[in-house]
């Protein structure tokens, strides 16, 4: 009998420590709470500012084409008529805020380093009867400054943020054009040199998406991809970018 009563009694002991929960004696109610809820870290944040650093790929939507003496001499020849190339790399960067982890607004700026093809059509007097029709490459540097609207959807307090943006600005330094002025000499035979026009500023605008991968809370991998619009569809062109976010 009393080893029973003994035994019941320990079991009522154990069943009571068991059921009873940790032991708060002692801690204030602010401490009590703090102890059983655990905010989660995020991380991205309202009121940040975000530096971006990135090199792009450009390519046009328009693929340009041989061009022939004839063509040249209309001044007309076809394909994209701003970069004038079907490829270009560069590099940009830009800086926006967000007042809300969701929204930013900011300023962005690229260059590309675009080759054209330079065309020389010349009726020389010496050979009056011929012309001699060259193609050099010419290099320039083809840039943008855009005024740009983010909006930026982190995935929980994960590091993974899917965004979107639209923009607009200006660009400059492409558009050149290669023109021959003709005339008739004294004896009948055609004369002629080329005209070369300088690069032109034009309105742009720009719509895209991509993602941003946070390595530290201050720094994160950004990869997407950007339509842009210029001066008629035949001057528009894409561009993929990667680089460094670096958020304070």
């Amino acid at each position: 009998m009393n080893k029973l009563l003994f035994g019941l009694l320990g079991f009522t002991t154990i069943a009571s420590v068991a059921f009873a929960g940790p032991d708060y004696s002692g801690y204030s109610d602010k401490e009590i709470k703090q102890t059983a809820v655990q905010p989660q870290e995020c991380w991205y944040a309202d009121n940040e500012w975000n530096v971006s650093l990135w090199g792009t790929y450009g390519f046009t939507g328009t693929e340009s084409r041989a061009v022939g003496p004839g063509e040249v001499l209309s001044g007309d020849i076809g394909g994209d008529r701003y970069i004038e190339t079907d490829h270009a790399w560069g590099g940009g960067g830009d800086v926006k805020y967000f007042w809300h982890k969701y929204f930013g607004l900011g300023f962005e700026g690229f260059v590309l380093d675009a080759k054209r093809t330079r065309f020389d059509l010349d009726f020389p007097t010496a050979n009056p009867s011929g012309f001699v029709f060259t193609k050099t490459d010419d290099r320039r540097a083809i840039g943008a400054v855009l005024g740009t609207l983010t909006l930026r959807y982190p995935i929980g307090c994960s590091r993974f943020a899917p965004y979107a943006w639209a923009g607009g600005g200006a660009i400059f330094g492409g558009g050149q054009r290669d023109r021959e002025v003709t005339g008739t000499l004294l004896t009948g035979a055609p004369t002629g040199t080329t005209d070369h026009t300088e690069g032109e500023s034009k309105a742009m605008g720009q719509f895209g998406g991509g993602i941003e991968v946070r390595i530290t809370k201050h720094i994160g991998l950004i990869n997407d991809f950007s339509w842009n619009v210029v001066d008629g569809s035949d001057n528009n062109f894409g561009m993929i970018r990667s680089g460094l976010t670096f958020a304070f």
